[in-house]
């Protein structure tokens, strides 16, 4: 049984959820902070599965909340899955296994989402690419997302949530983005949600913001960059070529 505590309840009909876990670029996390903020959503629930780190976030209003949190667009059919927290490889597939609980309770498409490191210049546009899980491919179709140009592997606790959707035989979507592999990159999240999350949730997010305040974002973003940085490769989650595995 997933462990999804409610703070507000919602009534939605086929929705799905953006999962903004923190990664490669915080690219995931960036996109869904982004649509948290812009939709103005409905905080949820928060997320109680075995492994997540037991610590409380607090905010300039003295509030405090739980590190792993879902909201809701009712009017969009809209969750996001917002984290503050990376989730540890060792809790990785305990997490993978709770959330998927409550995702197939719930009748929920998931959007995993993960960059791929990547060297770029400045006026490079990341590519945005998708995998899909069960009947989903046919939605990459539909929206002409593209497919990956090489084999690859997705880590962390995204690669695990993958991996869980794969053995429960429930549908699921993987988007993979180039993007910076040491800072946060918000041209890479608003790529991640112009050809991927905006297609395929119908959603019609603004995203100019994230390129005016890229600086701004950047520095908000770098603490939790420098943690995952510190934390082990397979810690963070991020897509990564089967070549690259192997040198």
């Amino acid at each position: 049984m997933a462990s999804i505590i409610v703070n507000e309840p919602v009534d939605l009909d086929d929705p799905v959820l953006v999962e903004g876990l923190p990664g490669v670029g915080l690219v995931g996390k960036i996109a869904t902070d982004h649509l948290v903020e812009e939709f103005d959503m409905t905080y949820h629930a928060h997320v109680d599965c075995d492994g997540l780190p037991r610590v409380a976030v607090y905010d300039t209003d003295r509030t405090v909340q739980a590190p792993v949190r879902i909201y809701a667009d009712e009017e969009r059919d809209l969750y996001a899955l917002q984290s503050d927290v990376p989730v540890s490889h060792s809790a990785a597939p305990e997490f993978a296994d709770c959330l998927t609980g409550w995702l197939e309770e719930e009748g929920v498409l998931p959007l995993y989402l993960s960059g791929f490191p990547v060297d770029q210049e400045p006026d490079d546009i990341p590519e945005t690419y998708g995998v899909a899980v069960g009947d989903a491919g046919t939605m990459l179709d539909d929206h002409d997302v593209p497919s990956p140009e090489q084999r690859g592997v997705v880590s962390g606790p995204t690669g695990a949530l993958l991996n869980r959707a794969n053995s429960a035989g429930t549908d699921a979507v993987g988007l993979v983005v180039e993007s910076d592999p040491q800072f946060p990159d918000p041209a890479a999240a608003r790529q991640l949600i112009l050809q991927g999350i905006d297609p395929l949730a119908g959603t019609e997010v603004p995203t100019d913001e994230l390129v005016d305040r890229a600086e701004e974002i950047q520095e908000q973003r770098e603490e939790l960059a420098r943690r995952m940085r510190e934390a082990a490769d397979e810690e963070s989650t991020q897509a990564q070529s089967m070549q690259g595995m192997y040198r």
